[in-house]
C-alpha cells in the first residue's frame, strides 16, 4: 500500500466541510446562529456509511460534563451565557463492525470545530484554501481515504479488527476537550491504539502539552490625571508585575513553555486606571512540571508585589498603589489541572516506524496542546498525534490557511498502513 490519492467523493466532500462555518462560539464571542457542525459532521458520517462505518453517538455531551473543576472558567461562563451551547456543539461516534474488546480496536479522533475567520474555499489543483483545511478537516477527510485502502486490504477490519472514529467539537476556543473528546473516552471509545489527527508533518509525536492560564486582577479605584496620587496605578502595577514575572518565571525547555500574554487596563490619556488584569498562559509536558510551574507562579507573584512596593513606595504619585498592592491584587487560576500526555509502548512504535513508515517527533522538540491529553493514564492504550502539514506553515488558525493534497494522500497512504499492521499484530501481541 504505496499510493493513496483522495478520489473525486473525498476531495468534494473536503471542500463541502470548508464551506460549512464550524467555529463555536468560544470563537465567535458566544454567536451559534451561523454554527453547522450537525451538518459537518452529519456529511462526515454519510461519507464514513460508505465504507461500513455505522454511527453511534451523535449529540452534544451532558451538563456534567462542563460543571467539573477543571473545566476551563471560560467554558463554565459560557455555558451559562450563551444558549445552546452543548447543543449547538455535539460529537460523533462511528464504528467499524460490532464492538470489540479494547485490544482489538484501533480509535482515530478529529476535530471539525475550527477558530473564527471564514475563507471562500477552493481548491487550485495542488493546495486546498479554506478555514479547516490543515486544522483538521483535511486531515479528517484524509483519514478516511486511508481508511478505505486498509478496508480494501485487509478482511479482518471490521470482522475481528474494530475501529472507532471520533469527529468532535470543542477542540478549538481552549475548550481542552472538556465537554468533546473527554465525554467520549470517559464514555470507552477507546482502542489499543489511538491517533489524534493535527499537523505533525507526518510524523507520530507519543506527547501532548496542557496548559494553564493565569490571571492577576487588579481591582482597586481610578482617578483623573491631575491627582495620580489619588487612585490605584494598576497599568503601573501590572507593568512591573509582567516584567517580574517573566523574568522569574521557569525554563522548562521541552516540557512545556511560559508566556506573558494579555495586558488591559484602559484606552484613555486622561485617568488612572485602578482596575485591570494580566494573563499568562503556561504550558506543560506532564502533570509534575505543571503542579512545579504554578507553584513558581504563585511564589513570585507575592515576590513581585513586595518588590514593588519597596520599588514604588517612596513615589508620591504611586505610594498609595505601593501601600496597598496586596489588597487590591488577586492571582486567579482559570484554567487549571488538566493532564498531559506522555506514553511509550516499543510494540505501538514498531507499528508507526517499522511497519507504517511513519517517523517520531524529535525528543528534543516540544509538543504542543490538543485533546490527546484526556488519553494520559486509560489502563491498555497506547496514543499517538499524527498528521499531515504545519501549524504554522500551513497557517493553521491564520488567514491563508492551506493543506497540501500531496500531503494528504501520503498520511492516507501511512494511515492504511498502521492500521492494516495493527490488524495483523494485535492478536500476536
Amino acid at each position: 500500500m504505496t499510493d493513496t490519492p483522495l478520489n473525486g467523493g473525498e476531495r468534494d466532500l473536503l471542500l463541502h466541510l470548508l464551506d460549512l462555518p464550524t467555529a463555536g462560539p468560544l470563537e465567535t464571542g458566544g454567536d451559534t446562529s451561523s454554527l453547522r457542525l450537525w451538518e459537518a459532521q452529519s456529511a462526515y458520517a454519510e461519507a464514513a456509511a460508505e465504507l461500513g462505518f455505522e454511527t453511534v453517538r451523535h449529540g452534544p455531551a451532558e451538563p456534567s460534563a462542563i460543571e467539573r473543576e477543571d473545566v476551563p472558567l471560560a467554558v463554565r461562563r459560557a455555558a451559562e451565557e450563551v444558549p445552546g451551547f452543548l447543543k449547538s456543539q455535539p460529537n460523533l461516534v462511528l464504528r467499524l463492525g460490532p464492538a470489540l474488546p479494547r485490544r482489538a480496536t484501533v480509535m482515530f479522533n478529529v476535530h471539525l470545530d475550527t477558530v473564527a475567520g471564514w475563507e471562500p474555499p477552493r481548491f487550485d489543483g495542488t493546495l486546498f484554501h479554506g478555514r479547516g483545511a490543515i486544522d483538521a478537516k483535511g486531515p479528517a477527510v484524509a483519514l478516511l481515504a486511508g481508511l478505505r485502502a486498509a478496508i480494501a486490504a485487509e478482511p479482518a477490519l471490521g470482522r475481528d479488527t474494530g475501529v472507532i472514529i471520533q469527529a468532535v467539537a470543542g477542540e478549538e476556543g481552549g475548550a481542552m476537550g472538556t465537554f468533546g473528546t473527554r465525554p467520549l473516552v470517559e464514555e470507552g471509545y477507546v482502542g489499543r491504539l489511538n491517533v489524534f489527527c493535527e499537523p505533525t508533518g507526518l510524523r507520530y509525536l507519543p506527547r501532548s502539552t496542557a496548559s494553564m492560564t493565569a490571571c492577576v486582577r487588579v481591582r482597586g479605584r481610578d482617578s483623573i490625571d491631575d491627582m495620580p496620587e489619588a487612585g490605584h496605578n494598576a497599568s503601573v502595577l501590572l507593568g512591573f508585575l509582567a516584567q517580574h514575572l517573566a523574568q522569574a518565571l521557569p525554563d522548562t525547555g521541552t516540557d512545556g513553555r511560559a508566556c506573558v500574554t494579555g495586558l488591559r487596563t484602559g484606552d484613555m490619556h486622561n485617568r488612572v486606571y485602578g482596575e485591570g488584569q494580566l494573563f499568562l498562559n503556561l504550558s506543560y509536558g506532564s502533570v509534575a512540571t505543571g503542579r512545579a510551574v504554578r507553584e513558581k507562579l504563585t511564589e513570585a507573584f507575592h515576590e513581585g508585589l513586595d518588590a514593588f512596593t519597596e520599588r514604588f513606595g517612596g513615589l508620591h504619585d504611586f505610594a498609595l498603589t505601593a501601600a496597598e498592592a496586596r489588597s487590591v491584587t488577586a492571582l486567579e487560576w482559570h484554567k487549571k489541572d488538566l493532564p498531559a500526555l506522555r506514553n511509550t509502548d516499543p510494540w505501538a512504535e514498531r507499528l508507526f516506524g517499522e511497519a507504517a513508515g511513519i517517523d517520531r517527533w524529535p525528543d528534543e522538540l516540544s509538543a504542543f496542546t490538543c485533546d490527546a491529553i484526556w488519553m494520559n493514564g486509560v489502563p491498555g492504550t497506547y496514543t499517538a498525534v499524527c498528521g499531515p502539514g504545519d501549524l504554522q506553515e500551513n497557517n493553521a488558525h491564520a488567514a491563508g490557511e492551506h493543506a497540501d493534497l500531496g500531503e494528504l494522500e501520503e498520511f492516507a497512504s501511512r494511515i492504511g498502513r498502521l492500521v492494516t499492521a495493527f490488524s495483523r499484530s494485535w492478536s500476536q501481541h
